[in-house]
């Protein structure tokens, strides 16, 4: 345990986060059982050490941060552990990357079951469906999805602002004002394009190439979280890498399943369903008529963020596609997202109709019933906003 308490210390003394999540206070922290789910490389690690170092000294033996990657917890449960800690005076125990225990679902209910003083923080894949796929915990666990970057915090980052998060309808009803009052303070459209390139995973700020680090954290998602969690066998990982290849290169577009199905020889179910376990990995985004859902086939498939575009097959990304995948991207955390039936078109929460388009096309024809987000410009007016302020909604 002391080792375990050594670590704890150095790792919190040594955590400088660039950026304060906004999820940090988003959280209600008074539940015992608490899930931080994300994808690899979004900085679910740094998010536990920074709620540490803000709650409590560096050398508090009431908080205690631990990796199911470390080898003491092959062939054991950490309930025990957790006991001993809670027994020591333990309030708060961090668990990063949970997943890695084989049975983390009955150990996390072993230890709310017999330790109501201690509060548990575990990180997982956001792969893991917490209630969905582990009754234990249905009811016990309050799970929340830590996302990279937005524009905003990519933005604050480089310019030294502060600049808030705005709601949706705050920026339809006074996205004039709010630009007026950035503008003064930064120029968007100098780090848009760089933000789009690099900036929603915040490892773009290690001395590190960033594509082959992503690669790297793309290639660790299918290979560990998707067939670990999912226990899909080793051999059908080519399958599943090949699909993913495949839907990237070919841009936000319907599907052909047949064709896919064919491509990786396997069954259009078994298409559909690694089609959702790349979407759960957040690494697509699927996009549905309205009304309809898995195992539907999709009316769009997309990258999850244009980061990975630049990174599979940067000379792919066409502008279009790129721009269409931020707004999803961005709309996605807290909007339900609805393909609407032309092209560049989106059905936002069933109500508020959006098209993504380029500013200097002369050729569009500007109705009352759409909301154009146009890139290529750092202001709006009406129903036209810049594209680029709804990275400002987280």
């Amino acid at each position: 345990m002391d080792a375990f308490f050594r670590t704890h210390t150095y790792l919190v003394e040594h955590t400088n986060a660039p950026v304060r999540r906004s999820l940090m206070d988003e959280i209600d922290w008074s539940h015992r059982l608490i899930g931080i789910k994300g994808t690899r490389g979004v900085g679910k690690t740094t998010f536990l050490l920074q709620y540490a170092k803000e709650n409590f000294a560096a050398d508090d033996t009431r908080c205690l941060y631990v990796n199911m990657n470390n080898l003491y917890f092959q062939g054991r449960g950490f309930a025990d552990f957790a006991g001993e800690f809670s027994r020591r005076g333990g309030k708060v125990l961090l668990i990063d990357q949970v997943f890695k225990h084989p049975d983390w679902s009955h150990e996390l209910r072993r230890c709310y079951d017999r330790y109501p003083g201690l509060k548990i923080v575990f990180t997982g894949s956001s792969v893991m469906r917490l209630k969905d796929e582990n009754p234990e915990l249905g009811g016990i666990v309050k799970s929340y999805n830590l996302r990279g970057f937005s524009f905003r915090e990519y933005l604050n980052l480089q310019t030294g602002n502060n600049f808030p998060a705005y709601s949706l309808d705050d920026i339809l009803n006074n996205h004039e004002h709010i630009v007026k009052r950035i503008l003064p303070m930064a120029s968007p459209a100098r780090h848009f394009q760089n933000y789009l390139h690099h900036g929603f995973y915040p490892f773009f700020l290690e001395h590190r190439n960033f594509s082959e680090n992503l690669l790297k954290n793309m290639n660790m998602t299918t290979e560990v979280d998707i067939l670990l969690i999912k226990q899909i066998e080793l051999k059908y990982l080519t399958r599943i890498k090949k699909l993913f290849y495949m839907l990237s290169v070919d841009g936000p577009k319907a599907p052909n399943i047949s064709n896919l199905a064919k491509e990786i020889d396997t069954s259009r179910a078994t298409v559909m369903n690694y089609i959702k376990y790349l979407a759960d990995a957040r690494l697509i985004n699927i996009i549905y008529p309205q009304g309809q859902t898995f195992p539907k086939k999709p009316a769009k498939v997309m990258m999850h963020n244009s980061n990975l575009m630049y990174a599979i097959y940067p000379i792919k990304a066409e502008k279009q596609a790129v721009m269409e995948t931020f707004f999803v991207n961005t709309m996605w955390k807290d909007h339900k997202v609805n393909e609407a039936g032309k092209d560049e078109c989106y059905i936002i929460d069933g109500k508020r109709k959006f098209r993504v388009c380029d500013a200097d096309n002369t050729k569009i024809r500007y109705n009352d019933d759409t909301t154009y987000v146009r890139y290529n410009t750092e202001v709006g007016k009406g129903n036209q906003l810049p594209l680029w302020l709804l990275g400002f909604l987280y």
